[in-house]
């Protein structure tokens, strides 16, 4: 019999020896997630012995931890924001900054006079679906639309749709960037790939079970941004706000200038890195 800081010290141990970053944070998600308890309450419970039908469980998810599996694979879920999202291998996994970007447009959407607050919001590449969900939840006047080219995420975005009883607020559609979907838009949001093909293999071990093609955006990483700007400009009458890569912003911006697009800025996530750009057409 060990008791819970005993298997959380253990554990910590194998995990820093098989490369897993932040390990005893990593251990505590596991074990409160055997338990059935919140993490800090863990705190509670140091000298509480556990058995084999606890032990047993957790060493298969520490295993798979070890082994490069994504924490939020190993648990199956992941938070965003104020939810709970069902989270495996069919979609990526949601980033902080992609938090950081629903913050901006739920803030930016509070004023009365947001063209979007109660028109049509359309999510691309909607992966997990936690954009367009948490969009939906803020704004319950706005039509939404999440499209995406994968079955598979689309699947996902649609159980976690269901799970937070979004379901009837949000149109999933199978669709090749806008294809499917008709003007008049008042706001596009999308995560699309953006890393360079040639930096994926250097990509962390975690990072890799992901989806590649949820990560891969061709040789300069705008091989899907740059035609989704082309099809705003003939269904947007609003907003584009994109989530990018590094120098991609800066990129990009000089580009649209041209393009008729106007009140272009550009915003650094949390740690200062230049990453979201947004822009009005129409």
């Amino acid at each position: 019999m060990k008791t819970v800081l005993e298997v959380i010290t253990a554990t910590t141990d194998y995990l820093a020896r098989n490369h897993v970053e932040s390990p005893r944070l990593n251990i505590e998600h596991l074990l409160a997630h055997v338990l059935g308890k919140k993490r800090m309450e863990l705190y509670l419970e140091f000298d509480r012995t556990l058995g084999e039908a606890e032990l047993a469980p957790l060493r298969e998810l520490v295993k798979r931890r070890a082994a490069g599996e994504p924490l939020q694979y190993v648990l199956g879920t992941a938070e965003f924001l104020s939810h709970t999202l069902l989270c495996d291998n069919r979609a990526l996994i949601p980033r902080p900054e992609t938090e950081q970007l629903c913050e901006l447009l739920i803030a930016g959407g509070k004023s009365d006079t947001c063209p979007w607050k109660r028109g049509h919001i359309v999510d691309v590449g909607t992966g997990s679906g936690c954009i367009a969900l948490a969009l939906a939840a803020a704004f319950p006047e706005a039509r939404l639309t999440a499209l995406d080219v994968s079955d598979a995420a689309l699947s996902i975005a649609r159980e976690n749709a269901a799970r937070l009883g979004l379901a009837g607020r949000i149109t999933f559609v199978k669709s090749d960037l806008l294809a499917e979907v008709s003007a008049p838009i008042h706001l596009i949001v999308a995560n699309l790939p953006y890393i360079p093909s040639a930096e994926i293999p250097a990509l962390q071990r975690e990072v890799l079970r992901e989806p590649r093609t949820a990560l891969d955006g061709g040789a300069d990483g705008l091989a899907f941004v740059r035609p989704l700007i082309a099809q705003a400009r003939e269904k947007l009458t609003g907003r584009l706000v994109l989530e990018l890569h590094l120098s991609q912003p800066g990129i990009l911006a000089p580009e649209i200038a041209g393009q008729n697009f106007r009140d272009t800025q550009i915003l650094k996530d949390h740690t200062g890195h230049p990453r979201f750009l947004l822009t009005t057409y129409g």
